[in-house]
């Protein structure tokens, strides 16, 4: 992260590492999610020289595993898709993100850096050699564009069937804890917020009380928002949460094709998912940690050693 961040701030010219770089201390700049279509801090990559542009992905690459980099292309891609089926009328396009490094990726001190779209928002924290994942942002609309019934592109596929799976394995009375409300919300529970919410009510179906099929079925899914990250960083959350009560919750019908939306949650971890717009065809989801996102915890660490 630290060489690939570096080497995107050289290929910058003046105005664009001007809107690039920016100071760890601007904490509400830093502090950001925004999966919606807006400009938003950070040089635009439509603008950047086609060297700038490799950099700027070859940074996102370094946070995301090999399948949730090709999930994050196709995010991308879906912009003139979804331009296309809007008649061309809001302007959308595939090169409307923006990336952006706070701190000096070359110092001792704490820094980080985001890449950040419509649907699309990564960001990562640095202290010393530890890496704080969160958020971790992938939206998708359409979710779905089939062909004669059979579906050409849809990119959060795992994120709704692992879901689905673990409904079926649950059964009638697992089913009845786990569907917390009749109707899907509007969005996910956190939104855009830069604090996510600790402990969402109600927590639905405990791990605890899941027979071996079923927490495999859970296990999945949580492995499944952990593993967009590296295979190293995945592993080290994976541990960590591997101590806490797991929670899961549904709101919404359970008919495919209906709007929906469910949770994953426990010791400092918050998966959301929904599909709730456009009849059941845009998809949200994040990963997040609620009491570490944006570097909490690797900062209050480097605070604790340097002191």
């Amino acid at each position: 992260m630290r060489s690939a961040a570096a080497a995107l701030l050289r290929t910058l010219d003046g105005q664009q590492h001007a809107l690039a770089a920016r100071s760890f201390a601007e904490d509400s700049a830093r502090r950001w999610l925004e999966y919606r279509p807006a400009p938003r801090p950070g040089a635009c990559i439509g603008q950047l020289s086609g060297a700038a542009r490799k950099a700027a992905h070859r940074l996102l690459a370094t946070g995301l595993s090999e399948h949730a980099y090709a999930q994050a292309m196709t995010i991308i891609a879906l912009e003139e898709v979804l331009d296309r089926r809007e008649r061309w009328q809001r302007g959308r396009h595939s090169g409307d993100y923006w990336v952006t490094v706070f701190g000096d990726p070359n110092s001792d001190t704490p820094w980080s850096w985001r890449f950040e779209g419509h649907h699309l928002s990564v960001t990562m924290t640095v202290a010393a050699d530890d890496i704080s994942p969160a958020p971790v942002f992938f939206g998708a609309n359409p979710a779905c564009v089939s062909y004669a019934g059979r579906p050409v592109s849809r990119p959060l596929a795992p994120e709704e069937d692992l879901a689905r799976a673990l409904l079926e394995a649950v059964g009638p009375a697992g089913r009845a804890l786990a569907v917390v409300a009749d109707r899907a919300p509007a969005d996910i529970r956190t939104g855009t917020r830069a604090r996510a919410e600790e402990g969402i009510t109600p927590l639905g179906l405990a791990a605890g009380g899941l027979g071996s099929t079923a927490q495999a079925v859970l296990a999945q899914l949580v492995a499944l928002y952990l593993d967009r990250l590296p295979a190293e960083l995945a592993a080290q959350q994976a541990a960590r949460v591997a101590a806490s009560e797991l929670h899961f919750a549904w709101e919404g019908p359970t008919t495919p094709g209906q709007r929906h939306y469910y949770r994953v949650q426990g010791d400092d971890l918050l998966i959301e998912y929904d599909n709730t717009t456009d009849d059941g065809n845009h998809a949200h989801t994040v990963l997040r940690r609620p009491r570490s996102d944006f570097g909490n915890d690797v900062l209050a660490a480097h605070r604790r050693a340097h002191q």
